[in-house]
């Protein structure tokens, strides 16, 4: 397919612009670029406003990243823990010269000239006038979309990039993917007017297994929040929840760090992710780190992810709550986003993500047949996803039941996993309440891995207590915060940190935490499933993973 451009040529001290069409080529051909539901185009793009796009260079040894990856997260590999520096993954990834200077040469040759790239170099982000970025991109068309609460700007219009770029790029970010995330839900609650129990730092802690000295303590410890739907936290919100609820252990009322913006509307989202790793986490350094409001055509998912490749020192656990369906998105970029999570997790870094709210999904493929829709990062074989559940009882703490809305399912992506083929197959085997074998991959990465409680938590926003909050993205800071505890046993002990953790949890989780195995996600609405998606058994399930954070247990793995 042929594509029309002014292409500037660059020679020593001078430059020609030729106008001569170049030999284009799609990057990512199975990329949607429908507008979700909810958003709406307004105006096209004026000419000289200025669009930030992420170019992602092709990296080097890639497949040896992988396996250092494995070995290193093994706990039976003798390279176990043996993390590397940032400088040592750049020396591993970072594109060839001449990936630098193709692609250098076709932005520089195009005028693009405002450009910065991370400290691993496979990434450049560049900003341009916006008609200068539709011709460099082979004619794309840039509008601004809004849900009625943000603006950003896209283009229906799929890319190009010259052929001869195709083997120096993976993927170029800002044109199609909308913001995406999982938004809490407020659920409400029709219980018996007496004692109605809610979920607040103590219960979470009882329920746990957390005494009044299982907090943190060593410098080098350090956990985040990662936010993405433009909202902030506020301090005071966060010193009024712990006078509220923070009694009985040793903690903080400020985080660390804020990384990126750091003022706006309070949010539930940050606000309770901030409130709950600091009450699990107890004690333990948090960064706040905000991703929202850089530029309206950035993707704040690649501005958080770049951004961990822009620094030498960054936390140990990240808790991020985001997900798009796997179907809205390229191959390509998936798969160069799980090679970011390596990066990260050769790093020893730990990465949960929340499962999502919608169960198993649901997609109709053709009239009177339909399939779930599973989530992505949760399917990534190289990421900790965590699901949902309830109290059994309202009134106590004590068993938790599976939450309805947990995501959970298996991957129409990307291939099981060595590390969770024996756990997947068990429950395969033996459970009696299996979905339509149509529905699903039985042969696909399977999540979540493990989950925590996620209905009906208390938060502050504004300084006021706002209950009944509910979603994956609520259980998430949780079991990260508790991850950072285990991280912080195993510094004090001179080890090193967990990296990513589900090989070792999944030779170890019957041992580790509490199995659920009541209740099950939602699935399609049809004849087929009715509603009904997958339900827990004993040991690991998709919707539940091996279960809820024991902390008596997991101080095994230190």
């Amino acid at each position: 397919m042929l594509a029309a451009v002014g292409v500037c040529v660059v020679f020593a001290g001078f430059s020609a612009v030729l106008s001569q069409p170049f030999n284009g080529v799609h990057l990512e051909p199975d990329q949607s670029t429908r507008v979700p539901d909810g958003w709406r185009r307004l105006e096209r793009v004026g000419e000289s406003e200025s669009v930030v796009l992420t170019f992602a260079l092709k990296q080097q040894n890639v497949e040896k990243l992988e396996e250092l990856f494995w070995k290193v997260s093994d706990p039976e590999n003798e390279r176990y823990g043996a993390y590397l520096s940032l400088e040592d993954v750049t020396s591993l990834v970072e594109p060839s010269k001449e990936t630098v200077e193709m692609v250098g040469r076709w932005l520089r040759g195009s005028g693009v000239t405002d450009c910065t790239t991370v400290l691993t170099r496979d990434f450049m982000e560049c900003s341009m006038p916006a008609r200068k970025a539709e011709r460099l991109l082979g004619g794309v068309k840039f509008h601004r979309y809004t849900d009625g609460k943000q603006t950003v700007i896209r283009s229906e219009v799929k890319y190009l990039v010259p052929r001869h770029l195709k083997d120096h790029l993976d993927f170029v970010g800002g044109v199609h993917r909308f913001p995406s995330g999982l938004k809490l839900q407020k659920k409400e609650k029709s219980y018996e007017p007496n004692f109605h129990l809610g979920v607040y730092p103590s219960i979470i802690r009882t329920r746990y297994n957390l005494s009044e000295t299982d907090i943190g303590s060593d410098p080098k410890n350090a956990q985040a929040v990662a936010q993405f739907l433009e909202q902030f936290y506020h301090a005071t919100d966060l010193e009024e929840f712990m006078r509220l609820w923070g009694g009985g252990f040793t903690h903080l009322t400020k985080t660390a760090k804020v990384v990126g913006p750091d003022s706006g509307s309070a949010g539930l989202e940050a606000s309770l992710d901030v409130q709950y790793i600091m009450s699990s986490g107890a004690n333990i350094s948090t960064w706040f780190w905000s991703t929202a409001g850089r530029h309206e055509s950035q993707e704040p998912f690649l501005v958080w992810l770049t951004g961990i490749s822009n620094m030498t020192s960054v936390p140990w656990v990240h808790s991020v709550s985001y997900g798009d369906d796997e179907d809205s998105l390229s191959a390509d970029y998936m798969q160069r986003i799980n090679t970011e999570f390596m990066k990260a997790g050769t790093r020893g870094l730990t990465i949960l993500f929340a499962s999502g709210d919608s169960g198993a999904g649901c997609r109709e493929v053709s009239k009177d047949k339909n399939v779930f829709r599973p989530s992505f990062p949760a399917s990534s074989p190289y990421v900790t996803t965590v699901g949902g559940t309830m109290f059994h009882s309202p009134y106590e703490v004590g068993d938790e039941d599976a939450d309805y809305i947990s995501g959970g399912g298996f991957s129409n992506i990307f291939d099981m996993p060595d590390y969770q083929t024996d756990a997947v197959e068990s429950y395969l085997n033996k459970s009696t309440k299996l979905p339509p074998k149509s529905y699903y991959n039985t042969s696909g990465r399977a999540y979540p891995d493990v989950a925590a409680l996620s209905d009906n938590y208390w938060v502050v926003m504004d300084l006021i207590p706002t209950p009944f909050i509910s979603g994956t993205s609520a259980a998430t800071p949780v079991f990260a915060g508790i991850l950072s505890l285990i991280n912080d046993m195993r510094f004090q002990q001179g080890k090193p940190a967990l990296g990513f953790f589900n090989p070792l949890l999944y030779k170890s989780g019957w041992d580790l935490l509490y199995d659920v195995t009541v209740g099950c996600n939602l699935g399609c609405l049809d004849d087929l499933t009715n509603l009904q998606g997958f339900c827990p058994t004993e040991g690991w399930d998709p919707v539940t993973g091996w279960g809820t954070p024991n902390f008596t247990l997991m101080k095994k793995l230190v």
